[in-house]
């Protein structure tokens, strides 16, 4: 990968410095490339951990409820309890001996996917780390590298569970957790994207991730429909009438309804579907 300031600014301080980083950056700016050269390039003893299975395989890693061992349900802050169903849930799984000696010895915390990972669940990690670890810094004196991009997934809340939370948190996002606001962390935004190099293809995802979706996006979504439909004569005979692009974001999508009737019919016909809402950034 060619030079990169921010890339570069992020490896230092967490090579160099104790500092927790959020490193964050629309799709394709190399974030998990970074992940990759860190953990190959790093001194550092590292853990990796994710809020899903299918993250954690894709950053090399595993879930951080599997690392943790951690319940599910909320996470009540001052608490060794979380709720679950009503009931209340206690960290009754022991550590071995090696996961404790893991523990101890780690100098960074990598956390991917962090915009999935809710505010009580960082302070159920933090709650961890303390109890094998100093108790009296955040995360046990552990550093982190959170990586992700806020819009992107967000968290997932149930009503129940936020009626608990909301006492405690402002938001169900991680930069609301308790132990992080008790730290020092600098963030870092990419902003180059490696992934495609065609820059009005850029401007045009750009537009849609930023709820900036006008006509002239539309026109230019036909223009690419190549791209995202890759074939037109598969989809002329599998979706006989219309075929739906989803762009997910934050909580709402826009869905671009394409026309693909004739697979001889050259026309796009494109319009919005569903709701944006400025509220959700």
């Amino acid at each position: 990968m060619e030079s990169n300031p921010q890339l570069e600014l992020a490896y230092d301080f967490l090579e160099y410095t104790g500092v927790n980083v959020f490193l964050t950056g629309k799709a394709g700016t190399g974030k998990t490339t970074f992940l990759r050269e860190l953990k190959r390039r790093s001194p550092k003893r590292m853990i990796v951990v994710a809020p899903t299975g299918v993250a954690a395989i894709n950053a090399g890693g595993v879930t951080i409820h599997s690392f943790f061992q951690l319940p599910f349900g909320p996470y009540v802050p001052g608490s060794s309890d979380t709720v679950e169903r009503g009931e209340k849930l206690q960290y009754t799984h022991k550590f071995n001996r090696e996961k404790i000696n893991i523990i101890k010895t780690i100098d960074l915390l990598v956390i991917d996917e962090i915009s999935m990972v809710r505010a009580d669940l960082l302070d159920a990690v933090d709650d961890m780390l303390r109890r094998y670890r100093s108790k009296n810094e955040p995360f046990g004196g552990v550093q982190l590298l959170l990586i992700g991009d806020l819009q992107q997934l967000a968290p997932v809340v149930k009503e129940d569970e936020w009626a608990l939370l909301k006492q405690h948190y402002a938001s169900a996002f991680f930069f609301h957790s308790k132990a992080l606001a008790a730290t020092r962390y600098v963030a870092i935004e990419l902003k180059h994207v490696y992934r495609q190099q065609d820059r009005e293809f850029v401007d045009l995802l750009n537009r849609v991730r930023e709820n900036r979706v006008d006509a002239a996006v539309l026109d230019a979504s036909c223009k690419y429909r190549s791209i995202f439909c890759r074939s037109e004569s598969f989809l002329a005979s599998s979706f006989p009438n219309t075929f739906t692009l989803i762009f997910a974001c934050s909580n709402s999508s826009v869905r671009l309804r394409t026309s693909f009737a004739n697979p001889s019919n050259s026309s796009c016909v494109c319009s919005i579907v569903s709701r944006f809402s400025s509220n959700n950034f």
